[in-house]
């Protein structure tokens, strides 16, 4: 359980986050805020209490034994960007330049421009695929780090998911760590309505693997999930409900906040909402 302290300090960073994530969107004019939003509280929590990345990536003596993370939803590279820029990875400053010709913040991460993007993604349904031939060269290697890949809900009605958590089970990849960004929207609207996915923990549970549902804006559930999860002798996956478009009143559980811009007006209303978190 974290402290009165630390919990105060983790809600800050989680505003700090939110805020760069709509400041970088509104800048570009372009992004995907929504699926961004949601998943701030768990990228926080990882990064900085979880996952053993190196911020001097490659340069690092312990690079090889650094935690693989993959975000499988590539549209929320505003989250991604934001969360690695709070812990060191690059400066916050170049958080502005996203989407920006001769940006090294592409619109989808792009492995080999900044430190801690581990592969480049994009086409959703691919990143838990990666992630298994990963987590299985790490096996071969007797090397024990983890790989964690985050994947939207709406994604996960691609078929090429669902060999990827067969061939996981199969190989028994217990490195293997998937936490599901479970905001039940899509660009379409309603999960349940596109393509529904429940019950997603009775599939995935029917696929052996080791599930586990949280609530994805609680510190402590996220924390404890993960370090569960690491002890696990399968596969395991973290099914975490969250808010679309969390923290911005006029965002919140709007599918049309999926990849909008807010305008000058929307920015400062976010902005003046996710300051009074801090």
């Amino acid at each position: 359980m974290f402290s009165k302290e630390e919990m105060i300090e983790l809600r800050k960073t989680s505003a700090e986050i939110r805020m760069n994530i709509v400041k970088m969107v509104h800048a570009a004019k372009s992004g995907h805020p929504g699926g961004s939003l949601s998943g701030a509280d768990i990228l926080n929590v990882l990064y900085s209490k979880c996952l053993k990345i190196p911020k001097d990536w490659n340069k690092s003596q312990d690079y090889e034994k650094r935690d693989r993370f993959i975000l499988s939803k590539g549209h929320a590279s505003p989250l991604l960007y934001s969360v690695l820029a709070q812990n060191g990875f690059f400066p916050k400053e170049e958080l502005l330049t996203f989407r920006k010709f001769g940006s090294k913040l592409q619109g989808h991460p792009a492995k080999g421009y900044v430190n801690g993007i581990e592969t480049s993604t994009g086409s959703l349904g691919q990143g838990l695929s990666i992630g298994c031939g990963i987590a299985l060269g790490l096996k071969l290697d007797n090397n024990p780090a983890k790989v964690i890949v985050y994947t939207g809900d709406g994604e996960l009605q691609e078929g090429s998911c669902w060999e990827a958590f067969m061939q996981a089970s199969h190989r028994n990849l217990d490195n293997l760590i998937v936490i599901i960004d479970r905001n039940r929207l899509q660009i379409d609207g309603n999960t349940e309505d596109v393509m529904g996915l429940e019950s997603l923990y009775d599939k995935l549970r029917a696929f052996n693997w080791d599930v586990k549902e949280i609530n994805g804006h609680d510190f402590n559930q996220i924390y404890n999930a993960y370090n569960s999860a690491k002890k696990s002798l399968r596969p395991c996956v973290i099914i975490a409900n969250t808010i679309k478009g969390k923290g911005v009143s006029y965002m919140e559980n709007q599918a049309g906040w999926h990849g909008k811009a807010p305008n000058d007006e929307q920015l400062a209303i976010a902005l003046k909402e996710l300051k009074e978190e801090l």
